[in-house]
């Protein structure tokens, strides 16, 4: 059967996460029912990554079987008509070869995490940043941020429900940019890696935060690193403002 891939971007707030779940709205359970729509078979689609409860995407790639074959631009449009109004399109679609998985085909994964510093609540973005009412140390954030980019083992930054065989990842970047607001300062946080542990970049951004308050010294994130133990993370920061930006593959999909 035609293999297809699919980039994808949804507001996580109404959803348990990417995954499907028996009594509970998900990503994948609407998409499952809006291709359901297009062929009568029972559909399954597999996602680059498993994002959690209210986290966003804007490039979220997931792969799909079809009885048929589609053209791209057909099939992405008859699902963005299917899937309304749910708050989830499908911005690509392309036809992929037969052994290609959205999920182990995967050579790197992007997070974009927006955290905004100000005093007053969020309207407009609510549920879609982090808000703090104090300000940060960018530089402070950077020089704590640099103990975690390589290989190590995480198990500080995991998740106690991870499902990961191993702690041991690699982190290729960490970066860090300052946008002033009319009323506060916008921290963007560029997270880059092959794979992630369950609750990863959420630990990194709320420990960062404490470094970035002054609460913590930069060495205290080196410090929490070698601990292996997970009582030596920081908070877990919320996930409204947690985006999958984009999924890298061999070659370029869309």
């Amino acid at each position: 059967m035609p293999r297809y891939a699919l980039k994808i971007e949804y507001d996580g707030t109404p959803y348990s996460g990417w995954q499907r779940q028996r009594e509970a709205m998900s990503v994948q359970g609407e998409l499952e029912a809006a291709l359901q729509k297009l062929q009568d078979a029972e559909m399954s689609v597999t996602g680059a990554g498993r994002t959690d409860s209210g986290v966003h995407a804007t490039g979220q790639v997931a792969d799909v079987e079809m009885t048929r074959d589609w053209d791209p631009f057909r099939l992405s449009e008859a699902l963005n008509w299917h899937l309304k109004p749910a708050p989830i399109a499908i911005l690509a679609a392309a036809r992929v070869a037969d052994d290609f998985s959205a999920r182990f085909s995967a050579r790197e994964r992007q997070y974009l995490f927006r955290l905004v510093s100000r005093r007053a609540p969020m309207t407009l973005e609510r549920d879609r940043v982090w808000r703090v009412n104090h300000t940060l140390d960018i530089e402070a954030m950077r020089e704590a941020a640099s103990h975690l980019i390589g290989t190590h083992d995480f198990t500080t930054f995991r998740s106690s429900i991870c499902q990961a065989q191993s702690p041991v990842k690699t982190l290729d970047a960490l970066e860090m940019e300052a946008i002033d607001l009319p009323h506060g300062t916008e921290y963007r946080f560029h997270i880059r890696a092959r794979s992630f542990l369950h609750n990863q970049v959420r630990s990194f951004v709320g420990t960062l935060e404490r470094v970035g308050c002054g609460a913590w010294t930069p060495d205290r994130v080196e410090e929490a690193l070698a601990a292996r133990d997970r009582a030596a993370c920081g908070p877990v920061c919320p996930p409204g403002g947690l985006y999958l930006s984009k999924v890298l593959y061999p070659t370029d999909l869309f």
